[in-house]
């Protein structure tokens, strides 16, 4: 084992650590011994580490890179170990930073690599190197054969903890390399986990922060480990799993079983290489996200049939982006989802986009035989995407999810303690009419959450909820107009955008409205507006604290008195 300080001071302390962890393969473990926070997510009590691999056969490759921080450190052992003119292959399991926050600097010495990824991983990375690279997209069940019995197999797991994620399983020495997946946020010079009693804490955390929310995308991607013969677990942070494996992919699948059998989730049935499909599947996932339910994206063309009954049985709600009738795999499998589909469920549909899409109206129809219930006009594709129609995928999924919600909503509306709950509803405030224009995309919500929040500079602060469409028009450096309603004139504009708006409705139809500096509408009969701009946001749980500064507004009427909004109850509008 070499062992590696590093040579400038530095505000923490950061080692680094190489040794061979079966034939052919080593690792290089960069240990950060002081990191007290990842993200924002969750305190560290024990640092981290970034582990990255080496993998030796007739050719060469790289098993993900480090964080930023050990640049001078990771790339001298590196350098130390292989010669980068020889490395074939760079293999990125997701495109976290801190996982592939040194890819440039590999690219940059080795430009003849290849670098291998699921499709999404290679889009971003993309984006985030900023130099032309050559790739190669692998699928679930794809191999790479390094050559003196290294055949590396590919597993698609989803959302572990982000949307790219791919496992790597080396049959010749039985290692599946993870990234995130089984990982911990603990830093010591033990590589392996010989003492697991010291590791249950930060294994259960980490499990908690980054795992939890997508129990299911777990036991999926436990399912596609099941036919491997595991000797390594080769995490991306903290000890790789030798010892006691078992007990830890056992201790994932009982807390995420436990966890799945309680939450929604709804399962996009798209086709990655068809048409305009997994775009429009992702608009539409970011609506129900949105809403806190769970997502799975499924390229239906790649799942055998038992694994799609699987993802039917389990979701409460199915979107089905139409596939090629050309896709005998597909069409195979779009008629196990219709078997296995129930009328508890929710269902929408989108088109593709390709030349030979699957016609939807029919099997729309024989979906509702079955009795599930459609929440969402079937969206047409007849031009290529654009803004609008983004809008229009994101609201109808937001819809979806607010469906299948709404059992929970109304438990937790009823879940506060009576006086408590009675306290909270003793805090009035104004009705407000927020508008906002972004290109072709118009949006507008009823507010009550308003106030004031700085002198210097003028600024006001408004509380948006997580799943409100407008939402999406709210991001910093975005603007919109603060209509102020007026007490015995608000009853018209309170019904009318209180009312539930189609997948992409004009909000402002029937509605007088004149254009603001900033190009949002102001509303004619609103008793004051004010103009306003985004300047930061701040997560409050369910809701978004956007703190903007005022620049322009006037008074319609002079002695006009602002609505108030009286609530009898706290924990809802």
């Amino acid at each position: 084992m070499v062992l590696l300080q590093e040579k400038s001071q530095a505000p923490s302390r950061i080692t680094l650590q190489t040794l061979e962890i079966a034939p052919d393969i080593t690792t290089i473990r960069s240990l950060d011994w002081d990191r007290d926070r990842f993200d924002i997510e969750f305190e560290l009590q024990n640092g981290t580490t970034y582990n990255s691999f080496i993998i030796r056969g007739d050719k060469l490759a790289l098993i993900d890179t480090s964080h930023q921080k050990f640049r001078d450190l990771y790339m001298d052992a590196l350098r130390g170990q292989i010669d980068l003119s020889t490395l074939d292959y760079l293999i990125v399991s997701h495109t976290e930073p801190d996982h592939s926050g040194l890819v440039a600097d590999v690219l940059k010495l080795a430009p003849q690599v290849t670098v291998i990824g699921a499709k999404v991983a290679i889009q971003f990375l993309e984006n985030m190197v900023h130099i032309p690279f050559k790739f190669q997209i692998v699928k679930q069940g794809d191999r790479l054969d390094l050559g003196q019995g290294h055949e590396l197999e590919f597993i698609s797991a989803p959302n572990l903890h982000w949307p790219d994620t791919i496992f790597t399983y080396d049959a010749k020495t039985q290692t599946l390399f993870t990234c995130d997946a089984f990982g911990m946020h603990y830093c010591d010079d033990h590589v392996f986990d010989e003492v697991p009693y010291i590791l249950e804490a930060d294994f259960k955390t980490y499990y908690d922060c980054l795992m939890g929310p997508n129990a299911r995308s777990v036991l999926a991607a436990i399912k596609r480990m099941e036919p491997l013969t595991i000797e390594t677990i080769a995490t991306g942070h903290g000890p790789l799993l030798k010892y006691h494996r078992e007990t830890w992919v056992n201790c994932y699948r009982e807390w995420s079983a436990a966890q799945a059998s309680t939450e929604p989730i709804v399962s996009v049935f798209y086709s990655e290489d068809y048409g305009y499909s997994y775009h429009l599947a992702q608009q539409i996932s970011l609506g129900i996200a949105k809403t806190g339910v769970e997502v799975e994206l499924i390229d239906v063309s790649e799942l055998d049939r038992q694994d799609v009954r699987d993802l039917v049985n389990t979701a409460a709600g199915i979107v089905i982006g139409m596939p090629s009738q050309e896709d005998a795999i597909a069409q195979t499998n779009l008629s196990t989802i219709l078997a296995a589909a129930h009328g508890k469920q929710a269902i929408g549909f989108f088109e593709s986009g390709g030349d030979h899409d699957e016609p939807l109206y029919p099997l729309r129809n024989k979906f509702r035989e079955v009795g599930v219930s459609e929440l969402f006009p079937p969206i047409l594709l007849k031009e290529p995407p654009t803004v609008a129609l983004d809008q229009v995928c994101e609201e109808a999924g937001t819809d979806l999810g607010q469906w299948l919600t709404r059992d929970r909503t109304v438990k937790h509306m009823k879940s506060l303690d009576t006086d408590l709950d009675r306290a909270l509803g003793r805090l009035s405030g104004g009705l407000y009419i927020i508008t906002s224009r972004k290109g072709e995309i118009a949006s507008a919500m009823l507010a009550s959450w308003v106030t004031q929040a700085s002198l210097s500079p003028l600024g006001v602060a408004i509380a948006v909820a997580k799943d409100r469409a407008i939402e999406a028009l709210l991001h910093c450096g975005d603007r919109f107009v603060l209509n102020v309603l007026e007490e015995d004139n608000y009853q018209p504009l309170m019904r009318h955008f209180l009312k539930r708006f189609p997948p992409g409705g004009d909000r402002f139809a029937g509605v007088k409205t004149y254009d603001a500096s900033n190009g949002s509408p102001i509303l004619a009969d609103a008793l004051a507006y004010m103009e306003c701009e985004v300047t930061s946001r701040m997560d409050c749980d369910d809701h978004w604290a956007i703190y903007s500064s005022v620049q322009a507004g006037r008074v319609a009427k002079a002695q006009g008195v602002t609505a108030v909004h009286h609530r009898k109850v706290g924990n809802h509008y």
